[in-house]
Parts: C-alpha cells; structure tokens; sequence
C-alpha cells in the first residue's frame, strides 16, 4: 500500500475510529490507529510485540484492531465486495473466464477455507475440523481476476464447504433466481442450451448452475480431460485465498479473537484485498507476464459431496465434456490431464 492509498483509505474510516480528546490526555489518533491495525493484518504480529513498535499498551491495541476492522468493512463493502446485479454484469465475468481460462459459461469459482482460531470457550468441539485444528469457514465466489464477488464467513469449522454453502444466502439466492444469471444457450459451436454455472470443486453438490468435477475412479479419458479444464478454472479461488493470506498473514497464524471478532477481522481482510487490487495494483496486484497459465493441479482431493444430482445436471456437464474434447480443446490438455 502506497503513502496516497494509505490516506485514501484513512479518509474513508476517520470518522468512525478517530476519538475525542480530553483534559488529561489526546486521543490517539485515527492515522495511528489504522496503522496498527494494518500492520497486525498484514504481520500477525503479537500484541506484545505492536506496543513496543508502537507505543500503546497491549490492551489498548486488543480495543483497537476490532473496532477499526469493522470500520473498513462498512465502508469498503458496498463498493468493494458486491455481487453483479445485472446479466450484463454476469457475461462480462463469463468473458474473462473463456478468455483467460479457456472454459466458457462461468460465473465464478467456488470454494471455502478454515480460518484457524483459538479454541473458543465453552463451545466443545463445535469449530473443531477435520484438519484437528479449530476454525471458522470462509466460503467465496471469485471472479476471473481473482477479485472476491461474495463472501460468507463465521460458520463454525465442523461443517463442510458444502454444508456451509447449502445453508448461504448465496445457495438461496441461486435456486430462486434472484441474481440475474444470463439465460441458458448452447456452448460455442453446441445446440442444446446450456445454463451458466459457478465451477467448485467435489465437496459441492453438482447442480443446475453449480458445475464439479467426475468421481477419479473409472474415469474416461474424455472425463478426466474434463476435470483438468474444470480444475483449471476453478484453481482461481485457490490462488485468491493464497494471495489474500500472503498479503495479510495474519491468516496464516493461529487468531486468538473470539469467534465472531475473528470473522470481521476475515472480512476486514477480504475488502482491503479486493481495495487495494483496484486501488493499488502496481504493488498488490499479481504479476503473471512470466506464469504458464497451462499448469495447475490435476484433481482436487476433496471428497464428493453425497448429494444426488439430477439429471439435467449430468446431462449439462456433459455438454461441458464434449466442448473441451472437441472444439474448445487447447492444444497443451492431452498432455497435462
């Protein structure tokens, strides 16, 4: 973050965080309060270790960094973390996917991540996850860009990505066509209509407009070409979460917070990470002159979702199988898969 960044971003909060002064002392001020607050975001510095860098006393600082996080979050999420409302909106994220990722009709990628915590009291092993750690789940929808279009965040870490989005305002919002998704027509060179899908990896169920890959057992070739271009585009929301935890390591570690002062620290860091990709990409955004773009991971290792798919859901896929066997095939796939 550049010096004019820093100041663009103190304009927006300094009304919610600066402080009055009184007869005994001044206040700290808002320019310090938010430079404690970004240095522990992007450090996951103790504490301890912020009041010696800057001065203030460790409680002071444990009042600080919450409040200012809801600050950013309120004032950055209407501009900077705000789903497409318009179909026109929807096919220029589909755009950039066929361009970028070779895989057309895509309206996001989607996945979740544990956001590891301390083991709150008095809570038993509710955010107890598999990973044996303890944890709330960030579950997002990112675009071709690797920018964030939803997030849902604070569910406990026992339930499963799936889970988590079956019970999301997004998964609602989906199944009664309240976002505006472009109406369903065929793939470049197909004839039956296709719906545009938002591409997960097994832990979600495969549906109407959610778009996973083939079980990896007894796999044709034709399937398992499939699941490298679904991988490949759906490896967007993986490099996301790495750039957002690499950027504000804070993540990385493990947060003492509560588990709902951890969540609004979580979407702290998504605002700002979507902010600053905007705001201040010669320093944030990703440098790529020198990426492959052909390599990624083969398969994801999560496990498939239990979940029945219907049939129009099998058969959809299926257009998608036969497009990157045919006329969307890349020339690099044969070797790759």
């Amino acid at each position: 973050m550049d010096e004019d960044t820093f100041n663009d971003l103190l304009k927006l909060i300094e009304n919610d965080i600066q402080k009055q002064d009184t007869k005994f002392r001044n206040a700290i001020s808002a320019k310090d309060r938010l430079s404690v607050t970004l240095r522990y975001l992007a450090t996951g510095e103790s504490y301890k270790s912020l009041s010696f860098s800057f001065r203030m006393g460790q409680s002071t600082i444990a009042g600080i960094i919450p409040e200012v996080c809801i600050a950013i979050y309120n004032n950055l999420k209407n501009q900077y973390l705000k789903m497409p409302t318009t179909t026109q909106e929807w096919l220029k994220i589909a755009n950039e996917f066929e361009e970028r990722w070779n895989l057309p009709h895509v309206l996001g990628a989607l996945d979740g991540k544990h956001v590891v915590i301390k083991a709150p009291a008095n809570e038993g092993s509710s955010y107890f996850n598999y990973k044996h750690t303890h944890s709330i789940v960030l579950l997002a929808l990112v675009d071709a860009n690797y920018s964030f279009l939803y997030v849902d965040v604070g569910r406990n870490g026992k339930i499963s990505d799936g889970g988590v989005y079956k019970n999301s305002s997004l998964a609602a919002a989906i199944e009664t066509n309240k976002l505006n998704f472009p109406e369903e027509r065929p793939l470049p060179a197909g004839t039956k209509p296709v719906p545009y899908v938002i591409v997960a990896d097994a832990a979600f169920p495969l549906s109407r407009h959610i778009l996973k890959p083939f079980p990896f057992r007894n796999m044709t070739w034709q399937q398992r070409i499939f699941n490298y271009r679904l991988s490949r585009a759906r490896r967007v929301v993986e490099n996301a979460f790495g750039i957002l935890t690499n950027r504000f390591r804070v993540l990385l570690n493990i947060i003492s917070l509560d588990p709902s002062k951890a969540q609004t620290l979580t979407l702290a860091c998504i605002v700002l990470h979507n902010f600053l990709r905007t705001r201040s990409p010669n320093g944030y955004d990703v440098k790529e002159q020198n990426i492959d773009r052909r390599f990624t991971f083969k398969y994801t290792l999560s496990r498939q979702a239990g979940n029945r798919s219907t049939a129009s859901a099998l058969d959809n896929r299926n257009e998608f199988v036969q497009y990157v066997n045919g006329i969307g095939a890349v020339e690099w796939q044969n070797d790759l898969a």
